[in-house]
């Protein structure tokens, strides 16, 4: 995804797993590993030219998502923690607030890197915490594959709050909750006020 501060910036990956950011006016590359950056980014002791979720953002992942301290199972049967969380989650995990606010600071690196590595079309702040929300709930994996993501890329952003809201559902079963946070991000999306 370009934003309108990435005009005269890329960022690449090499095969060593090393994050490379060129400015074209100076040339000037910086390198460091992954988790470095991720560290440096999530702790804010450097900026990012690269779009981050917003507060309204915040408040609609973290509304929809809720915070649990108590590992529990959700509605398909994966252990989850915090705001979501479910890598490495095992029964009776407990964790502290803290912990759970560090653990989603680090998530979103990863999962802003989605949109921004998908999405081919500048995005304005609404549109990015919207696709960043969703992906966030449902992984890279519907949004690689995803009609959204293909009517996207050629400019249809009319279609798009559709195409979220047709995911709804969670083994197989619509369910009220989910209908409701696609609401709230197709809303989003459009630049429209969200009703929690």
């Amino acid at each position: 995804m370009r934003t309108s501060l990435e005009t005269s910036s890329r960022r690449h990956q090499d095969q060593l797993g090393t994050l490379c950011t060129e400015n074209a006016s100076t040339g000037v590359f910086l390198r460091m590993s992954l988790g470095a950056s991720s560290y440096l980014l999530t702790t804010g002791l450097i900026w990012s030219i690269y779009m981050q979720l917003s507060n309204k953002g915040h408040d609609i992942l973290k509304y929809f998502e809720g915070c649990r301290l108590t590992a529990y199972q959700d509605s398909v049967g994966v252990w989850t923690i915090g705001y979501g969380h479910t890598k490495g989650v095992h029964s009776g995990m407990q964790i502290t607030q803290e912990e759970a606010e560090q653990m989603l600071l680090e998530e979103l690196v990863e999962y802003q890197g989605y949109i921004d590595d998908l999405v081919e079309v500048p995005l304005n702040q609404e549109q990015f915490d919207a696709l960043v929300v969703w992906v966030y709930n449902l992984g890279p994996t519907n949004l690689r594959t995803s009609t959204l993501l293909k009517r996207l890329n050629t400019g249809n952003f009319e279609d798009v709050p559709n195409q979220i809201k047709r995911w709804d559902k969670a083994g197989g079963k619509q369910l009220a909750g989910l209908t409701k946070r696609r609401a709230a991000e197709a809303a989003h999306f459009e630049g429209k006020e969200w009703a929690n």
